[in-house]
């Protein structure tokens, strides 16, 4: 498989032979291309949004297709048009929005059961904030009714916002505010309510449930195999109910001792396969800690499995057990039954720490964060002021570690097993990074939706405690930005490698959007048996239904598809960058006068125009050919190879 370490080498497909080792994929003199032509990133915006204001701080809007017959918004109407079964709850005028950009806004406020929708006509063009209520972290009321008899309200949002309004003190002592109301809606799971993912109802083109099927992409990796095979002994989750039902294990470990590995691992999650080299067979496996203990209790069928892992890659007699926690995590596990494996007992395995830190730190990262980039940034300290929030050296040891494992499967010819402590967050975010390093189709719109599905959603990340869907409990010591973490490192592979990825930084924000959004069913519960007792497919319209109606939107006109490229990106401090896009997009002054996914649609027009006048040029070259051939029978002929020209 051929190596990428630069923007420049996917624009070729010679690349090195050389085997390239850790120390030199880390290092910083890497070349890296002046990007600043696309340092402006497109945000979650729709073209009404920017008709409506030039100053308006974009929400997101679902706009599909006219032919799914839904516009969720008329400019002309003080309204908002209703998605499928959404419903207005209550209204309000006269309230104030104080914007931090622009400024104190009077307008009217509209409740329903999916949004929050303020409208102020005072400006020319009007000004609208559109905002989904799931992601709303939690309601304020701030002090008590002012002299002028005004209540003020804020909003702490989870992709980084705080919002403050102000209205009227009611007349009728005995009618909620709207903002009581929006707490209700806003928390539906804390108020005894359904989440809207279950009453919206609209219908796209193609079911985003059908996108992944577990024997269809181990089938595609080639397993089955001599050495590996497809086991349903967690077929009702009786094995582990955080795991899917298929998984992939050794094929010489029958299912009764599975059961007996299973119990030695935290939360029943033992080693299972999650990629294979398509040449060497070396593999990427994860599972969560050993449960060692203080006494460094052992498991002769955990050993076991681990050799038949080992066993199974033919190329190599070694094991790397990549442990994603520091090292004084790993051992503090210990004395709560948890641990790490030993070395003596794992015969030819090496054990690394890849020092990257729990939940909690990554929460307070981003808080740091957020009061660093909202509302608005204080230059003169800036970079003092980022680095304080250690968010940039958080998603570098993350992504260091994601590339030591894929530099151990591909130059190394090695298989790796990789777990944190329970394998549902870090462990996620390291298989996936590597995978997606590895194997180029998980870079395509659709191999990237099958990651989320298999790495993240079937192997048990767990989405409604991370996230807190509906749920007011803000303090929450569960909630974690681990998800966001691993698409902020997906967006620094993008800027690396420009030209190895199928979707765009929209694709990005969208899904992020939408994991707050409650609009569709695809983040809800916390593991893959949690989702069918829920009946989530049924009764929940698929992210992926929504995103695969309109490719174009998400498309990368730079995209070039060389199948065999392993990515081995630079992860030094000083090539990762602060994802503005995302992080600072509230802010106007960050935001591009044309949203960039708009100018990468015209590209994609444009191309597919010139692909179209090449392939008529080929047509025309190939008719001459066999017209002059034709003329010319009686003589020897000269064969024309028509030249394969792609744009």
């Amino acid at each position: 498989m051929e190596k990428s370490g630069s923007i420049d080498s996917l624009g070729s497909k010679h690349s090195s032979s050389r085997q390239p080792s850790v120390d030199s994929l880390s290092s910083t003199s890497t070349s890296r291309s002046d990007r600043s032509a696309q340092a402006k990133p497109p945000f979650a915006m729709s073209s009404e949004s920017v008709a409506a204001s030039a100053e308006l701080s974009p929400e997101f809007r679902v706009k599909p297709k006219p032919a799914a017959k839904q516009v969720l918004r008329d400019s002309d109407k003080e309204e908002p048009q209703l998605l499928p079964n959404e419903t207005v709850q209550d209204m309000a005028q006269d309230v104030t929005y104080f914007c931090p950009f622009i400024g104190a806004l009077r307008g009217t406020v509209i409740v329903t059961n999916y949004r929050l929708f303020f409208r102020c006509m005072d400006r020319e063009p009007s000004f609208v904030l559109d905002l989904p209520l799931g992601v709303v972290s939690r309601v304020e009321k701030i002090g008590s009714a002012s002299n002028r008899g005004d209540v003020s309200y804020g909003l702490v949002c989870k992709d980084m916002r705080n919002l403050r309004f102000a209205h009227k003190q009611m007349e009728d002592t005995l009618r909620k505010s709207i903002f009581e109301v929006l707490v209700k809606f806003a928390f539906p799971v804390s108020n005894g309510l359904q989440i809207y993912a279950y009453e919206y109802g609209q219908v796209f083109p193609e079911n985003g449930w059908k996108v992944y099927d577990a024997l269809s992409e181990y089938k595609r990796q080639g397993i089955p195999n001599e050495s590996w095979r497809i086991t349903k002994v967690n077929d009702h989750y009786e094995v582990c109910d955080t795991y899917p039902s298929t998984l992939a294990v050794p094929v010489n470990i029958p299912d009764e001792e599975l059961k007996r590995v299973a119990a030695y691992r935290a939360k029943g999650r033992m080693p299972v396969l999650s990629w294979i080299h398509p040449e060497s067979q070396a593999t990427v496996a994860r599972c969560s800690q050993p449960m060692v203990g203080v006494n460094g209790k052992r498991s002769k069928e955990d050993e076991k499995y681990l050799q038949a892992i080992m066993d199974a890659n033919a190329q190599s007699h070694k094991l790397f057990i990549f442990d994603a926690r520091p090292s004084v995590n790993a051992a503090a596990n210990k004395m709560k039954g948890g641990g790490y494996e030993s070395e003596d007992a794992y015969q030819n395995a090496e054990l690394v720490f890849l020092d990257i830190h729990n939940i909690h730190v990554m929460r307070e990262s981003l808080r740091k964060l957020k009061d660093v980039v909202y509302p608005n940034i204080e230059d003169s300290h800036w970079l003092s002021n980022l680095e304080s929030t250690h968010w940039l050296e958080h998603i570098k040891l993350i992504l260091a570690g994601a590339l030591r494992i894929a530099d151990k499967v591909e130059s190394g010819k090695t298989s790796v097993v990789v777990h944190c402590s329970d394998g549902w967050d870090r462990t996620g975010q390291l298989t996936s990074l590597a995978m997606l390093m590895l194997d180029s189709y998980y870079r395509t719109v659709r191999g990237f939706e099958v990651l989320l599905e298999k790495e993240w959603l079937s192997f048990g990340h767990r989405f409604q405690l991370r996230v807190g869907h509906g749920d007011k409990n803000h303090t929450d010591a569960d909630r974690s930005p681990v998800f966001i973490q691993f698409i902020d490192c997906v967006w620094q592979l993008t800027r690396q490698f420009p030209a190895a990825f199928e979707f765009n930084e929209y694709f990005l924000v969208t899904i992020l959007d939408h994991l707050y959004s409650c609009l569709f069913g695809t983040f809800l519960c916390n593991s893959e048996q949690q989702r069918l007792k829920e009946e989530i497919p049924k009764r929940t319209v698929s992210l992926w239904s929504y995103i695969n109606s309109q490719l174009e939107e998400f498309t990368n006109p730079l995209y070039v598809n060389y199948s065999n490229h392993v990515l081995f990106p630079v992860v030094g401090l000083r090539h990762l960058e602060l994802w503005v896009g995302y992080y600072i997009r509230w802010n106007p002054r960050m935001r591009p006068q044309e949203p960039v996914h708009q100018r990468h649609k015209e590209l994609l027009a444009k191309r597919a125009e010139l692909q179209k006048r090449v392939d008529e040029l080929q047509r025309e070259v190939t008719n001459r050919s066999a017209s002059s051939s034709s003329e010319r029978a009686g003589s020897p002929t000269r064969s024309i190879t028509p030249v394969q020209t792609f744009v």
